[in-house]
């Protein structure tokens, strides 16, 4: 079953997926956000195509672990969605993912312009890769055998 990582800002919305083992997250597009309707009937469209099964959406907590403004619109978002895609959504702690991201991409040489356009993919692939491994790690420890 493949999983969708959301990165949901304002302005636009980065995708990534995971192949078809949820192992590996690999980066997609970013959506530049249009109006609801239209944003959730792109991702509806796309989880569809994609057989996609379940939609991992990044939750902006501040640092203290609270939620501020930004996670109440993603949490609203997130709402409308799984009407949307009639699939399970999940939020998942996004703390760093856009530094994380930003950083990755210097590191690799990308150039500012460029990055632009390329943290918000990078960023949901780095929210739907931490969830993928938490996932494989909880799997790994429930399936161990107890002393």
């Amino acid at each position: 079953m493949r999983l969708l990582g959301l990165d949901v800002g304002d302005k636009t919305i980065g995708v990534a997926l995971s192949d078809e083992s949820a192992t590996l997250a690999s980066g997609l597009h970013t959506i530049r956000r249009t109006g609801l309707k239209k944003d959730l009937r792109e991702l509806a469209e796309l989880a569809r195509g994609r057989d996609v099964g379940a939609v991992v959406v990044g939750l902006p907590r501040r640092l203290d672990g609270s939620e501020g403004p930004q996670a109440q619109k993603v949490r609203a978002f997130v709402q409308a969605l799984q009407d949307a895609v009639k699939l399970p959504v999940v939020t998942w702690d996004e703390r760093f993912t856009t530094v994380a991201a930003e950083q990755a991409l210097i590191e690799g040489g990308v150039s500012r312009e460029r990055r632009k356009g390329l943290v918000d993919k990078v960023a949901a692939v780095l929210i739907l890769q931490n969830y993928l491994d938490y996932r494989k790690a909880a799997d790994g420890e429930a399936g161990e055998p107890t002393a």
